[in-house]
């Protein structure tokens, strides 16, 4: 399976492509897709859209995890990164991808065996579980690569199979 993982963004976009068995991940591509802040907003997306268009084109992923929106004290920023997000869906519905959410405890329980888990504890998971000899200099790079792992993890599960299939 070729999950490519997201963590949204408008200034950046981290992504990460990566191959999985549900046990073992092997890395294809990951980087980020970054704006200029001077630029206006609506050119933003449009570049976030056709970038991501495109590692969909070649990669060809079975699914697209994405970080699930919360919002914290800036809604000014929440809102922003809710478009830059909805560009993203639409890049992956059109093209046939699915999409799964999965909350930022979500993605640490399933990368450090621990929801409450630190940035940099989770920056090491995914060089471990990547076999990496760095971790992505990026933490969106890093939080879209935990993503990709931790749907990896989900559609591996006798729990996710069966939901992926309808069956729950």
């Amino acid at each position: 399976m070729v999950i490519l993982g997201i963590d949204p963004g408008y200034a950046i976009v981290g992504y990460g492509v990566v191959e999985s068995d549900s046990v073992k991940f092997r890395p294809l591509e990951f980087g980020a897709v970054t704006t200029e802040a001077k630029t206006p907003f609506t050119e933003r997306l449009q570049k976030i859209f056709e970038n991501i268009t495109a590692i969909i084109e070649k990669y060809k992923p079975d699914a697209l995890s994405i970080e699930k929106l919360y919002f914290n004290t800036n809604t000014t920023t929440a809102i922003d990164v809710a478009q830059a997000r909805g560009v993203i869906v639409l890049a992956a519905q059109l093209k046939g991808v699915p999409v799964f959410e999965y909350t930022p405890l979500q993605v640490k329980q399933s990368v450090t065996g621990y929801g409450r888990a630190e940035k940099r504890q989770v920056m090491d998971m995914v060089k471990h579980f990547l076999s990496l000899k760095a971790a992505p200099k990026l933490d969106d790079t890093a939080d879209a690569l935990a993503l990709a792992i931790c749907h990896g993890h989900y559609a591996g599960s006798a729990f996710g199979k069966l939901k992926l299939e309808g069956k729950i």
